[in-house]
């Protein structure tokens, strides 16, 4: 007889699930029980978790989470990222509702943990001879590795949750309907104590090698690419000890610390640690150092090597500085999504001049007297040259070349996408074109080098310099200030950046504002932005005030005309302090679950 099979998830979904596909309903030939004993079909379920995890180029309604920051606008103004924007979204409408597909990459994982004990490899593990021993152990190597794998991506999918909803439902197990409808949500303490404890699991383990002896063996640090690797792409220990980091960055962080921005919500523990001593908070800071120079020291890299726009190209996952990435296969969408409308695009992310303005000046020739200002439009110099490249005086850092794309400026290399952009108003690139740049800029990050060729993109999920600012800011937070800004330099200082080193100081208000300065350039679209801003309880001066951009005129209506440079405001921004630093609960889910308490003033 043909049978379902499924799992149940926290919406009170039934979703189907075989080893031939996923998220439809298929009917098999083969039971629960036939599936789970079988190596290769088990091996299928672990793909599906891997599945769940997300990439930010185009996953809101087209749009990517820096468009519902500060960071950028999106061209298209019926677009759902506008709801952050304009402060409608809400418990039955969240754009970035991401609630029930973690909470399916969680179902899978806990399925899948749950099959692994029940693989029979007996057919190899009776068998004396030794090319049958040695496939034993090999499988049996590959199925304890993959249940640490799943246990990471579980603990990464909860961590996805917690940073947007705060303490969450854990489930460590297949549950049914009737256990949804009594379900109620973890503190945030234990959802960030699970979370690391699952890191600890998959750093720490020692799997039976694949040797005659099966000494054991740990997970790699990273896997290195090789024209032969076939494991590039899975978990590693690096990737478990990075978002230990980033956990415990977030929960010493102000937010995580101080429900008071709630009012009289009646579940503090849900937002917050209810010990918000300066003992406790230290000790938070204390643990978010030690895990990430834990890192840093494991990972043999005390420099940073890799040039800053080879992270983001067609072969970023061949560097040795990504951490762990989501490696898309190839296509030109994000191209089509976001070249410019002169180039056969559709201009998709639109950076903002607030985000422009954030790139530093360089004041003096180059050279171990040179400094780095913040760019003034009040002086005549810095809009002179207000894109100027290079190392020498008045050049602007170069991660805003690298980032941006700008007036009269290539974008790419490519035979007829390898013009100057017209940005200019009546340019080819610009307004009042419709579906131009509404801000007077592109993106170029992660953009390959034409609309019309498919190519790999992959999306960063941990890179070496956040390590370095996570290390950065918490020693900064202990006291360490010298560690703390030789860990910003050296950010600052990578190949083909060079950036002057910021200056000496014991204050740390100057280098908590270093590390934001920092993080927002060297991450601009890499979704750090919306919940920096939040952790550091700095949004409504960020997410709330109004996005600007640019408007360029020449002076003969050509390329060849002299540009002036106006900053304008493209639109007024929402975020409403008492409520927006988490999101709302998915409605739907709190009628299904009694015990889920929604989040405050939603």
């Amino acid at each position: 007889m043909k049978s379902k099979i499924y799992y149940t998830l926290i919406t009170g979904t039934l979703l189907l699930f075989s080893c031939q596909k996923l998220d439809r309903e298929v009917v098999t030939d083969l039971s629960k029980e036939q599936i789970e004993v079988s190596y290769e079909r088990v091996s299928q379920l672990l793909n599906s978790v891997y599945v769940e995890v997300q990439s930010g180029f185009t996953n809101i309604d087209g749009a990517m989470m820096a468009s519902a920051t500060d960071e950028a606008e999106h061209t298209q103004v019926t677009s759902d990222v506008q709801n952050f924007n304009n402060g409608s979204w809400n418990a039955i409408s969240n754009p970035n509702n991401v609630w029930g597909a973690y909470y399916r990459g969680i179902a899978r994982a806990n399925l899948f943990l749950e099959s692994t004990d029940k693989i029979n490899l007996d057919v190899f593990r009776l068998d004396p001879s030794p090319s049958q021993q040695d496939i034993f152990r090999r499988r049996a190597y590959e199925i304890e590795r993959w249940k640490y794998e799943a246990r990471f991506l579980r603990a990464y999918f909860y961590f996805e949750l917690v940073k947007r909803y705060g303490g969450v439902p854990l489930l460590t197990k297949t549950v049914g309907t009737e256990v949804v409808a009594t379900t109620t949500r973890n503190t945030l303490a234990e959802c960030i104590k699970f979370i690391v404890d699952e890191c600890d699991a998959v750093i720490n383990v020692a799997i039976p090698g694949i040797d005659v002896a099966r000494t054991p063996v740990q997970l790699p640090i990273r896997y290195i690419f090789t024209a032969t690797e076939t494991d590039l792409g899975r978990v590693s220990r690096g990737a478990a000890m990075a978002l230990k980091s980033r956990v415990l960055l977030y929960a010493a962080s102000d937010l995580f610390n101080n429900p008071s921005w709630a009012g009289g919500y009646a579940k503090p523990e849900l937002i917050s640690y209810t010990d918000v001593s300066s003992v406790a908070r230290t000790q938070r800071w204390q643990a978010a150092s030690d895990a990430a120079l834990a890192l840093i020291n494991a990972y043999g890299m005390p420099t940073l090597s890799n040039t800053f726009p080879n992270q983001f190209n067609a072969n970023s996952f061949q560097q040795s500085e990504i951490i762990y990435n989501r490696r898309n296969n190839p296509t030109n969408n994000f191209e089509i999504a976001n070249f410019p409308i002169g180039l056969q695009g559709n201009s998709g992310t639109n950076p903002s001049q607030n985000l422009v303005d954030a790139f530093e000046i360089r004041v003096g020739a180059a050279g171990a007297s040179q400094t780095a200002v913040a760019f003034d439009w009040n002086n005549p110099t810095h809009v002179a040259n207000i894109y100027a490249a290079g190392q020498g005086a008045n050049a602007r850092d170069p991660r805003l070349d690298f980032s941006i794309a700008v007036n009269n400026k290539q974008l790419v290399t490519a035979a007829n996408f390898n013009r100057n952009l017209q940005i200019y108003t009546g340019g080819a690139d610009g307004q009042p074109i419709p579906n131009a740049t509404r801000t007077g800029y592109y993106i170029k990050k992660y953009i390959n080098n034409a609309p019309n060729v498919t190519g790999i993109h992959s999306w960063n999920i941990f890179r070496l310099s956040e390590i370095f600012l996570n290390y950065a800011e918490a020693q900064n937070e202990l006291g360490q200030f010298t560690t703390a800004r030789d860990y910003i330099n050296r950010v600052r200082t990578r190949v083909g950046i060079t950036m002057p080193p910021v200056p000496i100081t014991s204050d740390p208000a100057e280098i908590k504002r270093r590390i934001i300065q920092e993080r927002r350039v060297e991450f601009a679209f890499e979704d750090h932005r919306a919940w920096d801003v939040r952790r550091w309880m700095i949004a409504p001066e960020t997410l709330g005030v109004p996005l600007r951009g640019v408007s360029i005129s020449s002076s003969n209506g050509l390329p060849s005309g002299t540009m002036t440079y106006t900053r304008i405001d493209v639109e007024p921004r929402v975020f409403v302090a008492n409520k927006m630093y988490l999101y709302p609960i998915p409605q739907a889910d709190i009628n299904l679950a009694n015990g889920i308490v929604q989040n405050p003033n939603w």
